[in-house]
């Protein structure tokens, strides 16, 4: 990092007490890693913005009950997170649970339509 400073960038990321023990851990790195940015947790309107950004990436379309039903969901989780509280990972996570309990709704059905398959329904939430 040394050799090449006015040419190189290193930049780390984490949580915040996992970051310091990281940098704690060698006095050279404190004196190299002299800029921090520190970034709030999203906000359960936004996650839920993140959600609706992946569903239509992938096709989905939620319901207005959906979309109450995992803002809900949001809001709870948001209140009561901790310092593993993962944003992104989070929705991701959800999406994909989501999904796999929608297809197993649907599988019960003999005749599933293409409106069926894109849409996700209050109980597909987990």
């Amino acid at each position: 990092m040394e050799d090449y400073r006015d040419r190189l960038v290193v930049i780390v990321a984490g949580y915040s007490e996992e970051m310091s023990r990281f940098i704690d851990a060698n006095p050279g790195l404190q004196s190299r890693f002299n800029k921090y940015f520190y970034f709030e947790d999203y906000k359960p309107n936004e996650l839920l913005n993140m959600f609706e950004k992946t569903c239509e990436q992938n096709h989905f379309k939620l319901t207005d009950k959906s979309k109450q039903a995992l803002l809900n969901k949001l809001t709870n989780l948001h209140a009561n997170r901790d310092n593993k509280f993962g944003n992104g990972r989070l929705v991701r996570n959800i999406f994909e649970k989501t999904i796999e309990k929608q297809a197993n709704r649907l599988v019960k059905f003999p005749d599933v339509t293409k409106e069926m398959m894109i849409k996700i329904m209050p109980e597909d939430i987990p």
